[in-house]
């Protein structure tokens, strides 16, 4: 029985690790029973890579789960070094016509499929009510829990359609948050009623639409359980199963992410959730290696053979990741279609979307740009589910349609130490663009614009994150996502292309 204990400890754990090829411990984790792998950015060089790294990791165990974090939009793993091709959730949101977010989560399956990967860490289910919402943001499909049900509904269909599974996220909710839970504890005060009406509804519509996981978030709910986070909560456990009737995977987001590692360390975090309901852990985006792996599987071992963790707890956990590979194997001959479809032509629905998502304000006097411009974009820091490498703005986009166009990129140091004076003066006798990002959470985003439109009254405005406040500038574009295919749409609008 003990070999048992340590088979099902190893079957719910779904590590990361570093290189683009299975390093030789994962190889022989796998051989052993290892359930799932995480794959992140580092392990990505294009997709006939990708697609090569999943097959090597199945010969090795072919009933592996393989997880990938494609939101699309401003979060992105396969497109991390071009940008993605497609718009995030507030963009779909924004254009909110359901079969289109269908025939997006389709496109990202059918290319997720031709890469290998079974399971996709996606769609944000956030109801994203909070505009100070630092790390959900244009990740959410918005701020209006009717619309996020239908469209996280969709998305689900969508991607799973493809024979990829898909992993609504952050279970109980993660919208109504002022603080990033990669680096601190955010708290939800929000009483059982509300739960129910807001933040429970796009869960719901996941679990009607037939999700195949959902993901947890590392969130206080005091109306659920007052001292543990949900990740760790057998109370928020019991609302999913049983209230809400969900009976697929359930997986941590990441487990080393500070507020659950500072308090609980990684070994202790992961006994607490497999106990607590959870039935896999997903852990990799910063301990990748061999040690953490072995450190996560004894401590699951040593917890049953010293009663903290049932063994019947452990072995229903095991067969829920078993479920989810039979759902896959299952879905192989969807997978393989969709391959096929993603290589004769995928990619479509992406850039129409954008267009359609983009909305704009023009004062009388504004004019399309005739001539090229000088681009400011304004850099804010970004949560760790976006990569800091990926590509994003309008300045690009604008570039290659009015060659000539100039780029430059401003962060808070030096705007405030002589840059915008300077970018401003670039600008001089020529068209200028502003490009921000919630201008609204940043107060000296929001000095640097009413500064520069003070001066420049005639520049264009155009926001690539959440809105909020008035439309400013001779004309004001909102996009909802900096994904390279957002700027292009807005570079159309500001142009006249469309």
């Amino acid at each position: 029985m003990a070999d048992q204990v340590r088979i099902w400890a190893d079957g719910v754990l779904q590590p990361g690790f570093v290189g683009v090829t299975p390093p030789e411990w994962l190889r022989r984790r796998l051989d052993e029973g290892l359930g799932g792998v995480a794959l992140f950015g580092r392990n990505i060089v294009d997709l006939d890579q990708l697609a090569a790294l999943s097959a090597a990791v199945r010969a090795h165990n072919p009933a592996v789960v393989i997880a990938l974090d494609e939101e699309s939009g401003d979060v992105t793993r396969i497109e991390i070094g071009s940008g993605s091709t497609r718009p995030g959730n507030h963009a779909l949101g924004a254009a909110d016509d359901p079969e289109l977010t269908a025939s997006v989560a389709a496109d990202i399956g059918d290319q997720l499929a031709a890469a290998g990967i079974t399971l996709n860490y996606a769609p944000t289910a956030d109801v994203n009510n909070n505009p100070d919402n630092p790390v959900i943001g244009v990740r959410s499909f918005g701020a209006d829990p009717d619309l996020v049900s239908r469209h996280t509904a969709a998305w689900v269909r969508g991607l799973q359609s493809s024979g990829v599974a898909a992993c609504a996220k952050h279970f109980p909710g993660h919208g109504d948050t002022d603080v990033d839970s990669h680096h601190g504890l955010p708290i939800v005060h929000a009483d059982r009623e509300r739960l129910a009406r807001l933040e429970l509804a796009p869960f719901r519509a996941a679990i009607e639409a037939g999700t195949q996981s959902i993901m947890t978030a590392h969130v206080l709910l005091p109306a659920l359980d007052p001292a543990v986070p949900a990740t760790l909560s057998a109370p928020v456990m019991d609302l999913l199963r049983i209230e809400l009737g969900f009976t697929g995977l359930v997986v941590t987001d990441g487990i080393e992410m500070a507020p659950i590692k500072a308090q609980y360390g990684l070994a202790g975090a992961v006994v607490r959730a497999i106990a607590a309901g959870v039935d896999a852990v997903c852990v990799g985006g910063e301990t990748a290696d061999e040690a953490t792996a072995i450190l996560l599987r004894d401590a699951l071992v040593q917890a049953v053979h010293d009663g903290t963790l049932s063994e019947q707890r452990l072995a229903e956990a095991a067969g829920r990741v078993a479920a989810l590979a039979s759902w896959s194997a299952a879905q192989a001959t969807a997978r393989q279609e969709a391959a096929a479809r993603w290589r004769t032509g995928g990619g479509q629905p992406g850039l129409e979307a954008a267009r359609r998502a983009v909305r704009t304000w023009k004062t009388a006097t504004a004019e399309p740009l005739m001539k090229p411009a000088h681009v400011v974009e304004f850099t804010t820091s970004v949560n760790l589910a976006v990569d800091a490498a990926t590509p994003w703005g309008v300045g690009g986009p604008l570039a290659e349609i009015l060659p000539g166009t100039t780029v430059e990129r401003l962060d808070a140091a030096a705007a405030r130490n002589g840059g915008l004076p300077a970018a401003l003066q670039a600008a001089s006798g020529r068209p200028l663009v502003l490009v921000v990002r919630d201008a609204h959470r940043h107060d000296w985003l929001s000095t640097a614009l009413r500064t520069a439109l003070a001066e420049r009254p005639d520049a264009y405005v155009v926001e690539m994150g959440v809105p909020g406040g008035e439309p400013v500038g001779s004309m004001h574009v909102a996009t909802f996502g900096s994904a390279p295919v957002c700027g292009r749409a807005a570079a159309e609008v500001l142009t006249g292309a469309r």
